[in-house]
């Protein structure tokens, strides 16, 4: 088995985003390898946008998508913050565009050793609809991809 150096753990920022971090501090401290931590924004054009402002004539893809990836970047901040001394190295990385393209290419230019990814645990149809991020990211990633089950 090769050494692991470097996780990837990709973040959605919402609900059980500290408990896949917390989970994925355990693991790189008992492994004393690097951690960074990953938030992928979709751009605006594919998301959906606040209805009070397009109703105002204000609304602007471009804003939205920086204001979207600024907020990603602070609570990414707040994160490592939280975990100095904790790991080896711990740092955080903010992309824009397909979540998955950036995960994996992410990955791969970083040469990491390791993704952990979150789930949301989805059935059926809105898996089927919605497609599953975690699920993806296994099928296409270079290195071996751990999934933690925040629902458990």
């Amino acid at each position: 088995m090769e050494e692991i150096i470097h996780i990837i753990v990709p973040v959605d920022l919402e609900q059980h985003t500290e408990k896949l971090v917390n989970f994925a501090i355990d693991i790189a401290g008992k492994l004393d390898c690097e951690i960074t931590f990953f938030h992928g924004v979709e751009y605006a054009a594919t998301s959906l946008p606040y209805m009070g402002e397009m109703a105002m004539g204000s609304f602007s893809y471009d804003d939205y998508t920086f204001a979207r990836v600024d907020q990603a970047r602070k609570k990414l901040d707040e994160i490592v913050k939280k975990c100095e001394g904790k790991c080896k190295k711990c740092s955080s990385k903010v992309a824009t565009g397909d979540v998955v393209d950036e995960i994996i290419e992410y990955a791969k230019d970083q040469k990491s050793d390791m993704i952990i990814i979150g789930t949301h645990g989805r059935r059926a149809i809105e898996k089927i609809l919605l497609g599953s991020v975690a699920e993806r990211v296994i099928k296409r990633a270079h290195c071996p991809t751990l999934v933690m089950n925040p629902y458990r």
